[in-house]
């Protein structure tokens, strides 16, 4: 393939030859086909057994295992240089592992399974000089969707990420938040089973971060299933079903986020307090104080009992008016399963 603007990242939304499929699927409002086989509610959509990666001394990815189930939205976590991209690039077959096994809706990878796939890569990469619609078109056809059918879906879609006013425009006209949700665009436009984002949000601002969240949370409505990387915990904690946390190319857990959340022994009160200083200094009962604008997080020492807490601080003449457990947030399970390895 020709490289139109000398922008070698673009690449990376896979240009594998595509091959037709047998059966039928949905997409674009019309009907395409695929194997009764690689549909089933109970198979997953993706499968890695004890996957590993080197690049000469360097090991990318270590004997990881995980399971994506169908119509979920599955949280690759981890710090920058964890391993998250390189198993994302395995995934869609851009680079093969060095042994293990990867399963895409019950096959092993392959040309053929590409188009039910969504790839928006951590690197970006849009053609300047080319019209935004032009080269949505060109995605759709290297993902087999062509004419009216891809005419539709990419008018939808610049709809959806309010764009449509764009269309005309060369690339080098967008903002770089635009042009990052033109890319989505490009991963979504085909209609794939599995979409998979490697760090979708970095540089949106907040507007547009909740924009791109409530389109993803559609996506999952409607069936599909979403790999989503980041090392952003707050956005991963509010749209994961499941989470894998990775550090340095091995996994450290993995399981549906209240699972996780659950098996993970946190003793911690928020409060917002008047008085009460000499007991929430007492070594005995609080380990730590985290104050913040207005309420303060106490994190009780090993084996204190948070109705103590309570009860010592009404007994000191303290006004409370907020007395809640906090559960560890997926930002606390990160820094002390991370820590200073990030």
């Amino acid at each position: 393939m020709i490289n139109l603007s000398g922008h070698s990242s673009v690449l990376t939304h896979d240009t594998t030859t595509k091959l037709a499929q047998p059966g039928t699927r949905e997409s674009f409002g019309s009907r395409q086909e695929v194997s009764p086989s690689d549909v089933s509610d109970t198979q997953p959509t993706l499968l890695l057994d004890r996957v590993t990666k080197s690049y000469d001394s360097f090991t990318a990815v270590n004997e990881l295992s995980l399971t994506v189930r169908a119509g979920r939205i599955f949280g690759l976590l981890g710090p920058n240089g964890a391993g998250k991209t390189t198993t994302i690039r395995m995934i869609v077959g851009i680079t093969m592992p060095d042994s293990g096994r990867i399963e895409l809706f019950g096959q092993k990878v392959n040309p053929r399974l590409q188009d039910r796939i969504g790839y928006l890569p951590e690197e970006r990469g849009l053609y300047k000089k080319m019209k935004v619609g032009d080269q949505l078109r060109f995605f759709a056809e290297l993902k087999n969707v062509h004419g009216r059918a891809a005419e539709e879906s990419l008018d939808r879609w610049l709809l959806k990420v309010k764009l449509t006013d764009w269309k005309n425009k060369k690339a080098s006209e967008l903002s770089k938040g635009m042009q990052q949700k033109i890319q989505f665009i490009a991963a979504v436009m085909h209609d794939p089973d599995l979409l998979i984002l490697d760090e979708p949000f970095s540089g949106l601002d907040p507007v547009n971060v909740d924009l791109l969240k409530d389109l993803v949370l559609e996506l999952k409505a409607a069936g599909k299933t979403i790999i989503f990387s980041t090392h952003q915990m707050e956005i991963a904690e509010k749209i994961c079903d499941d989470i894998c946390l990775i550090n340095r190319s091995r996994k450290i857990l993995d399981g549906s986020i209240r699972a996780v959340k659950s098996g993970f022994g946190r003793n911690a009160v928020a409060l917002r307090v008047a008085g009460g200083d000499d007991v929430l200094e007492d070594a005995k009962l609080v380990a730590k104080l985290e104050r913040h604008s207005d309420d303060v997080e106490a994190l009780l020492a090993p084996g204190a009992d948070p109705q103590e807490l309570l009860r010592r601080l009404v007994a000191s003449g303290a006004s409370v008016a907020k007395f809640e457990l906090v559960e560890a947030s997926l930002h606390d399970i990160f820094v002390e399963k991370v820590g200073g390895d990030a």
